[in-house]
């Protein structure tokens, strides 16, 4: 698995060092973040107990389905469609089509990543 570089910093910030790097006077190094957020609430709301809980049940059990996760941790559907999307716009997770066995094709969710390094701006 891969580990996935985090920064935190105020937007002005995130802005500031997005341009640098378009403009190529910032290299971008392996550990450079490659994804930012605005606060560690806001980063601490997608890293929760909850969603590193519900990423290791997907890490050890394979679910083949959004519905077989749904017994494994007993969360409703509606509630771990909403954040399996979200943890795949972060790179998290990924959702992959299984095959059709009744009406459509059921989501198969995949970890991505095993863990998260964070660069904080103090000042």
């Amino acid at each position: 698995m891969t580990k996935l570089n985090i920064g935190i910093a105020p937007y002005e910030e995130m802005k500031r060092w997005t341009l640098a790097v378009a403009a190529g006077k910032i290299k971008l190094e392996p550990d450079s973040p490659k994804l930012w957020f605005t606060s560690l609430k806001a980063a601490a709301n997608v890293f929760s107990e909850e969603n590193r809980h519900l990423l290791k049940v997907i890490s050890d059990e394979h679910p083949q389905s959004i519905a077989e996760l749904e017994k494994l941790t007993h969360r409703r559907a509606s509630n771990l469609s909403r954040t399996l999307r979200k943890l795949e716009q972060y790179g998290v997770v990924r959702l992959v089509e299984g095959e059709q066995t009744k009406g459509r094709k059921p989501l198969r969710p995949e970890v991505l990543v095993d863990s998260v390094n964070v660069s904080l701006t103090l000042i």
